[in-house]
């Protein structure tokens, strides 16, 4: 059974930072492409970045690029992946969850895409 648990949220101010980061077990994380989700109250879950099995491509929504950067531990052995959020704005607020695609589906920003989810992680910011 594939878990995937996030730790690492909580409340910045305006234009500060938090690491999210994203376990996995029970499963072969190395061969999982990973993704990180977010959603705001009332609001849908929306992409945010998404890294490669290999960790050679990454993608992000324009939202947060150059301030977020997806990353997994060298040679995925800590079968964990981070995502540093720097700049933070208020509009960031929300949970975020991150997920594990088995399959390596070419459509790297849809949720349906992911197979296994976390929990989510309260990411919350203040202005």
């Amino acid at each position: 059974q594939v878990q995937v648990a996030e730790s690492g949220g909580g409340l910045a101010q305006a234009g500060g930072s938090l690491r999210l980061s994203c376990a996995v077990s029970g499963g072969t994380f190395s061969q999982y492409a990973m993704g990180w989700f977010r959603q705001a109250p009332g609001k849908e879950r929306v992409f945010v970045a998404a890294i490669s099995w290999s960790g050679a491509s990454t993608y992000y929504a324009d939202s947060v690029k150059g301030r977020f950067t997806i990353s997994r531990d060298r040679d995925n052995a800590g079968n964990t992946v981070h995502l540093q959020m720097n700049s933070l704005k208020p509009e960031d607020t929300a949970v975020y969850y991150c997920a594990a695609d088995p399959w390596g589906s070419t459509n790297r920003l849809a949720p349906a895409s992911y197979d296994y989810w976390g929990q989510g992680t309260q990411v919350t910011v203040s202005s």
